[in-house]
């Protein structure tokens, strides 16, 4: 089951993303300030961002934030899966298979992208039976913020 995050969850929010940032799952860390510039612009609007809170057995357990975008080359809209973090505890219970099910259903889009590090094999593994495949070129980015990894 999932529920759309509310402003009352900012420290449940900061919480998961900070677990998530802090697992294998992430090459590089981002600076805790970022994280409530992403809980005010998701609480002020769903433009450009959603996120949902994965409830297990009654209990609030993950997340999963969306990133919203038009894409020419798809030909619409395009949903992009920025981070899903689901409790250790939690894991194996098929949230996020749900999730990818339901984000499908809900969102209209033309492409549905996530990232993986190349080392989480189990992720890649569910992403890929859920229907992603590996895009065949790389992507590059400036941020404006971001150090480069020595």
């Amino acid at each position: 089951m999932f529920r759309k995050l509310t402003e009352n969850d900012w420290e449940l929010y900061s919480k998961y993303v900070d677990a998530f940032y802090h697992t294998d799952a992430v090459e590089c860390p981002v600076p805790p300030k970022n994280y409530r510039l992403t809980f005010d612009e998701i609480i002020s609007s769903d433009t450009y961002l959603s996120c949902y809170i994965f409830v297990c057995d009654g209990v609030d357990c993950g997340f999963c934030l969306i990133s919203k975008s038009f894409s020419q080359e798809a030909g619409g809209l395009s949903i992009t899966f920025e981070e899903i973090y689901v409790e250790p505890k939690y894991r194996n219970r098929g949230l996020a298979t749900e999730f990818f099910e339901y984000a499908k259903s809900h969102y209209n889009a033309a492409r549905y992208r996530i990232e993986v590090e190349d080392t989480n094999i189990g992720a890649k593994r569910l992403y890929e039976r859920t229907g992603f495949e590996v895009l065949p070129y790389i992507q590059m980015v400036i941020d404006r913020d971001r150090k480069k990894k020595l």
